[in-house]
């Protein structure tokens, strides 16, 4: 698979992920695009043996293409991979586990879930531009304020807060972050993880982003108190944006989310959301393709993170 060559069908998809070694060359093309660097050395010249390994001619080291992926250690044919990222990207709203189980006939459902999870961490770039110019701000709850808590706090419902690029009247892309709070160090370091310095925030008269003036940020700041009715017209595009996320974890999920787990979710909503103009369903599987060769292995322990308290939204 060559530099932005890509599937544009399922039958395509299944003519060129066929078997074990296609799968297994389209990965190499995608894990080295300008040619094989060998981890321990970084020479280049290698060869491939029958076990699907390569092996440096200099130093001798043998790597998996499957090594340090998404891939890694999975018992899971990559021919069922293939078709899981394919299915998972090619469906508008997204699919749960037990719609990926019933398509790939797969008798596990756990085995569908650690999939979906594990693809959902693929789905955020390292190194991805952050937003620029003016960038809606805000946070909401997910299931909706709780009874007894006042202001911005919470107990058992799960806080997220939205950045929004404006565009012209319409929505840029977006970043989502669960976080535990809305003070200010927590509101800070999303905005300067998710939006360029020099940008206008647009957020409402909350304390917690004060310090944005402070740190290269110009802050427009539309005052809500006595306008909470209108909230929807004075920040449309993180309002629209909670709006859109809330129906379609409702809709796709049907709520069934834990909390621990609700970043993945958010960055699969992101990538949906940010490439929702794209005309190419087989480019969106070709760029999670990339992005699951870029991404670290996770184990199933490591995503149920047993130590947790388990909570559902």
């Amino acid at each position: 698979m060559e530099i932005e060559d890509y599937p544009r069908t399922q039958a395509e998809l299944e003519r060129r992920s066929s078997n074990e070694q296609a799968c297994r060359e389209c990965l190499f093309a995608l894990r080295w695009p300008s040619g094989f660097g060998c981890p321990r050395c970084g020479m280049g010249k290698a060869w491939p043996l029958a076990s699907g390994r390569w092996q440096r001619a200099g130093c001798g080291h043998q790597i998996s293409v499957t090594a340090g992926t998404v891939f890694q250690d999975t018992r899971t044919p990559l021919t069922v991979w293939f078709r899981a990222m394919w299915w998972m990207t090619s469906q508008k709203n997204g699919v749960s586990a037990l719609g990926l189980q019933q398509v790939l006939g797969w008798g596990s459902y756990q085995t569908a879930w650690t999939c979906l999870h594990k693809l959902r961490r693929a789905m955020i770039r390292p190194g991805r531009e952050r937003l620029a110019g003016a960038v809606e701000v805000d946070e909401s709850y997910l299931g909706g304020a709780e009874e007894g808590v006042r202001g911005r706090q919470t107990q058992d419902k799960a806080l997220i807060v939205v950045g929004a690029e404006e565009d012209g009247r319409g929505i840029g892309r977006i970043r989502l972050r669960h976080v535990p709070d809305a003070s200010s160090s927590s509101l800070l370091a999303f905005v300067q993880d998710s939006i360029e310095p020099g940008s206008t925030v647009h957020t409402d008269g909350w304390l917690g982003y004060l310090p944005l003036e402070a740190n290269d940020y110009r802050h427009g700041i539309t005052y809500l108190k006595d306008h909470a009715e209108q909230a929807s017209d004075l920040l449309p595009r993180v309002h629209r944006v909670f709006s859109l996320l809330k129906r379609w974890l409702l809709g796709t999920h049907q709520g069934a989310v834990r909390v621990e787990h609700l970043q993945d979710y958010l960055d699969e909503f992101a990538f949906r959301f940010n490439r929702r103009k794209s005309r190419s369903r087989g480019k969106l599987f070709y760029r999670l393709a990339q992005q699951a060769v870029a991404t670290e292995p996770t184990t199933y322990r490591q995503i149920v993170d047993l130590a947790q308290p388990q909570q559902r939204l």
